[in-house]
């Protein structure tokens, strides 16, 4: 965690426990004054208001400003909101990706319920409290832009009346060869169902079993390694067999079978096999048979990192992609994402075959569990970056309706995202279905259901040929 962080989280308990023993002090007071019946009641009441607005997890402030460098040849131009519309101050650059950088501040309602600004026909929400600089991604406007008939209007916050935006090109990345590399079975759904299922020639490859975390699996009668074995051996089917919903037969899959949370370790002890920390095996094997080829770290099964970067190597070889999308190792904290980007660059290192692009993915966020935040089926504004990230190039492709669906459907198809909410999240979700005006989607439970079924995905785009 960063100093900024600690010093966040410090603060936070400190007014966490003055808050606390204060509502305790005015507790007693009512109790001795007015009657202790009246207790309970505000004890149930000050619950429900933290259910409704105070249970989200941000590790800034909502005034910090987010804080992002584009490349130095993305085209850029000053905006101007001219009764809620976006005037050019030139011709609109060419280029897909377009991204408006402007002040936002939120109004009292926006304190309660969530700010958000509606984009056309496309709606971007923000952090209870904003105020301070945002990106809004208006990538799929460009022609309401050009012909000057693009809306912005603010819902519980107010927008600044100038604004830069940026404009990036790329090529159509689903065009060129790609490998996805997928952490966890899930990942390559999550962050990338739509560039998969549009691409021409794509590979799929799923480090881990994704075997921890199996107690529903207990409710059958088994113990926790064989619960364990069991879940590893679904989600293992899920990666091969779920990407055939977006066209990807499992011949272009593969499943490496390495063990959940122990790519880090991995790493730090190369030549040290480290296996499953609850199912008991140490065999990547038990999970390969379906795979289309033979690898490396099938000679002996041993879950090292010397044979996963082998792996790894020997599938950039066989495959020769051009395009890999990857976890982002500065905005993706889960420590499997960060290290499977590591033995993706280690591998390259080492093959005769080098990619020329990575497309990189957020799947979790350091600073924000909601992001994105808003309902399924809105846009993708630009996550939170208070502390300074490459200046990578964006890319942000649309999905349609259509695409939007089936990717819903590949998530409900997944064993990971089926179960439905604990009781207390189930409570939350109603508190804030009432009280705050938030928005679950009917495909499933899951958060994911949410915050991954949108009207964009969004990678950020690393030239490793520079």
């Amino acid at each position: 965690m960063s100093a900024r962080k600690q010093q966040l989280l410090k603060v936070h308990r400190r007014n966490k426990r003055m808050f606390l023993v204060a509502f305790l002090v005015a507790l007693l007071v009512i109790g001795l004054l007015i009657g202790w019946w009246l207790v309970p009641l505000l004890l149930v009441l000050a619950w429900v208001a933290h259910e409704a607005w105070f249970a989200d997890h941000l590790f800034y402030r909502p005034s910090d400003d987010y804080r992002y460098d584009f490349p130095a040849n993305a085209a850029r131009q000053q905006v101007s909101l001219d009764g809620g519309v976006v005037r050019l101050s030139g011709p609109l650059a060419p280029g897909e990706t377009l991204i408006l950088e402007l002040e936002l501040k939120s109004g009292w309602l926006g304190r309660w319920l969530d700010p958000y600004v509606q984009v056309g026909n496309d709606r971007q929400d923000f952090e209870r409290g904003v105020k301070g600089r945002r990106f809004l991604n208006l990538s799929g406007q460009a022609d309401t832009l050009s012909q000057g008939a693009l809306t912005l209007r603010g819902r519980y916050c107010a927008l600044g009346a100038t604004g830069t935006l940026w404009v990036m090109a790329n090529p159509d990345y689903t065009r060129q060869r790609v490998m996805v590399i997928a952490p966890h079975a899930d990942d390559a759904e999550l962050a990338a169902f739509g560039l998969y299922s549009r691409s021409e020639d794509v590979s799929i490859v799923t480090l881990t079993q994704g075997e921890i975390e199996a107690e529903n699996f207990q409710s059958l009668g088994l113990d926790q390694a064989a619960a364990a074995r069991l879940k590893g051996r679904l989600r293992s089917w899920d990666s091969l067999v779920i990407p055939l919903w977006g066209g990807v037969p499992a011949e272009r899959c593969v499943q490496l079978g390495y063990y959940c949370l122990q790519l880090p370790a991995m790493a730090a002890e190369p030549a040290t096999a480290f296996g499953s920390r609850e199912s008991q095996e140490s065999d990547v094997r038990s999970v390969r048979r379906h795979n289309p080829l033979i690898l490396p770290a099938d000679a002996d099964g041993q879950p090292t990192w010397q044979n996963l970067v082998a792996d790894v190597t020997a599938l950039l070889e066989h495959y020769r992609p051009e395009v890999v999308v990857t976890p982002h190792p500065e905005l993706d904290p889960h420590s499997d994402h960060v290290a499977s980007t590591q033995a993706l660059l280690a591998a390259i290192a080492l093959s005769d075959w080098k990619p020329k692009t990575l497309l990189m993915y957020a799947n979790h966020l350091h600073d924000n569990d909601r992001w994105p935040m808003g309902p399924a089926g809105a846009g993708i504004a630009l996550p939170p970056a208070i502390e300074p990230l490459p200046s990578d190039r964006l890319w942000s492709p649309l999905l349609s309706a259509d695409v939007q669906l089936d990717k819903a459907m590949a998530l409900a198809m997944e064993h990971d995202l089926q179960d439905g909410p604990v009781l207390k999240r189930q409570l939350r979700r109603w508190i804030q279905h009432a009280l705050a005006g938030r928005r679950w989607p009917v495909t499933g439970s899951n958060e994911f259901f949410r915050k991954a079924v949108r009207r964009h995905e969004l990678f950020w785009v690393r030239d490793l040929s520079d």
